[in-house]
């Protein structure tokens, strides 16, 4: 199945996912947004008060800035894949619990499988502690680790700048690291850009068309 079918197929699963006690509170689920083919992957934590109005991650003050932090990246928010851990608001934002993890998974998982992206950013310490249980954020902000078969990078939730000033600029300093990050991953991966790619498409055209010619 096509990765954008398998992300329409998982997002209509979780609008009527009764998988734990959220579903009884939240107005909209979020399954998630960006493009099938994102070479990035931002997992955050949890929908707060706007996001379970809307349908929509990170559309909040912590959204705007995420868009700030991407746009100093060279990104938009149309270039990558948004989600959290948990599909549903926790009631009053607090902390999603074992059972609820544990219940969003394997939509989680199926989403980074249909996407493949070059690069997973988790944004706070549920999401890092998916790929890297035990591990403490202070210590390995803004660095890339390979967990299993894809790169990782543990970043600061975006909220956390909102409640601790000081967190901003490492927040931004991380993010700005991004664009090099990112060039590692391919190479390691072997992927090239989705702009290589297309360069590489129109060169072959150009190649064919003279061949095709010389039937005639």
């Amino acid at each position: 199945m096509p990765a954008q079918e398998t992300l329409d197929q998982i997002a209509s699963e979780v609008s009527v996912c009764e998988n734990c006690e959220l579903h009884k509170t939240r107005k909209k689920s979020v399954p998630g947004v960006g493009p099938a083919n994102a070479e990035i992957m931002l997992i955050g934590e949890g929908p707060g008060f706007n996001e379970n109005e809307q349908g929509l991650p990170f559309v909040g003050q912590a959204g705007k800035f995420l868009s700030e932090l991407l746009a100093q990246a060279g990104l938009k928010r149309e270039d990558v894949w948004i989600g959290n851990v948990v599909k549903c608001r926790p009631p009053d934002n607090r902390d999603p619990l074992p059972d609820e993890l544990a219940a969003c998974d394997k939509y989680l998982e199926r989403q980074i499988a249909a996407l493949n992206p070059s690069i997973i950013i988790t944004l706070g310490r549920f999401s890092m502690g998916k790929f890297m249980p035990g591990a403490k954020i202070s210590g390995i902000h803004g660095q890339m680790r390979k967990v299993g078969n894809r790169f990782v990078i543990a970043m600061f939730h975006p909220a956390a700048a909102l409640h601790q000033p000081q967190l901003k600029t490492t927040i931004l300093a991380d993010f700005a690291k991004l664009p090099q990050l990112l060039d590692v991953a391919r190479k390691e991966l072997g992927k090239t850009t989705q702009v290589a790619e297309a360069k590489a498409e129109y060169e072959a055209e150009l190649e064919e068309e003279p061949k095709q010619l010389k039937l005639f």
